[in-house]
């Protein structure tokens, strides 16, 4: 018990540690290579805090024998944790601006992203073919990012004075940051999630009661300590971006990359079709009207998006041991959560639209 212990706060340490260097190294790539704060964290931060769920999925996926299903939920249960559970903590933590290009084409393509899942999925399996696709596409997505960015800001770049250029040593030094914060974050999730099962195997608690909770929450801590951290230290683009980023490339590169290495792809069960996939969709899609309302995301928000990943993990609890009040809580859910969120966020966007209406000038 007590090694387990010290595995936990080692754990919190590396993390709080590896998030610190992410970012910082994170911010002075961005400057060295000209390129926003939010493109750094759609694709190096949420790229690097990534990393453990690549690793747990291409295992799982080289292993086979039904370790499908790992592979699978991890990349689904994280893409959910990473909007309600990362997202709703880092905006109590600190309100979180969020830029119209994320809501104009970062969004649609973690939704798009999201919908291309569940279509290959629908039939039960995502082939090696479709993993290239899917694989192919995270590629297409970073050149992407960076080429436009580049554009963006090669205006100011070439207004810059010479003496505030980025030399080399700096870009160095960001990239070593980077890279070193990605290292502690991955060991500091592997031993808080060691202990983390150790002890609740030694409390006696079930082992898969352990996998809905710690296993699939502890490969989205990287996620949660670098968005957290990144709203502490005003870096809100990062934190908005890892997330956003980190979805994407949930889906595209290790769900890609595990069909493409498992023999015969990866198989997706009934049931993660027809619920954890519905909702991993459902929670996508509503980026689009907060992240539009007010152009940001603040506390009340944030607390909400805990608040739905708590209702989604207690639901997969009680599912998974039978308990009798799964049904009234999917009652409570289908016939009372979802309409009056559904009902708000349609009176809130249809508030902002009359605003940004008001806003144009008028024509001619």
């Amino acid at each position: 018990m007590t090694v387990s212990i010290l595995l936990l706060l080692a754990g919190f340490v590396l993390l709080l540690g590896g998030a610190e260097l992410l970012v910082k190294g994170a911010s002075r790539l961005a400057l060295s290579l000209g390129i926003t704060p939010l493109v750094v964290g759609l694709t190096v931060v949420a790229f690097g805090t990534s990393a453990p769920e690549l690793a747990v999925s291409v295992r799982a996926a080289l292993a086979g024998d039904g370790a499908d299903e790992i592979a699978v939920g991890n990349v689904v249960g994280s893409n959910i944790a990473n909007v309600l559970l990362i997202l709703g903590v880092s905006a109590l933590i600190a309100p979180l601006a969020v830029s119209r290009q994320v809501i104009r084409l970062e969004v649609p393509i973690m939704v798009g992203c999201s919908v291309a899942f569940f279509a290959l999925a629908w039939d039960g399996r995502v082939s090696q073919v479709e993993g290239a696709m899917l694989f192919a596409g995270i590629v297409a997505y970073t050149v992407f990012a960076i080429v436009q960015s580049r554009r963006e800001t090669s205006a100011e770049r070439r207004d810059r004075p010479p003496e505030e250029a980025p030399g080399r040593r700096r870009l160095v030094l960001a990239v070593v940051l980077a890279v070193a914060g990605v290292a502690l974050l991955v060991l500091g999730a592997r031993w808080l999630v060691d202990g983390a099962v150790d002890l609740a195997t030694w409390l006696g608690v079930s082992e898969l009661i352990i996998g809905l909770t710690v296993v699939a929450f502890g490969t989205s801590l990287p996620e949660l300590a670098t968005s957290a951290l990144a709203a502490f230290r005003g870096e809100r683009d990062l934190a908005v971006g890892n997330v956003v980023g980190s979805n994407v490339f949930n889906i595209l590169s290790v769900l890609g990359l595990s069909a493409l290495v498992a023999a015969g792809g990866i198989a997706v069960t009934e049931e993660a079709r027809l619920f954890d996939l519905p909702v991993m969709l459902a929670v996508a899609l509503l980026c689009l009207p907060v992240f539009f309302t007010g152009f940001r995301i603040d506390r009340v928000e944030g607390a909400l998006f805990v608040l739905f990943y708590g209702l989604y993990v207690t639901f997969l609890v009680l599912y998974s041991v039978s308990a009798p009040s799964v049904d009234l809580l999917r009652r409570v859910v289908v016939y009372g959560v979802a309409p009056v969120t559904a009902v708000t966020l349609g009176f809130a966007v249809f508030d902002q639209w009359r605003q940004e209406r008001r806003r144009r000038p008028p024509a001619g």
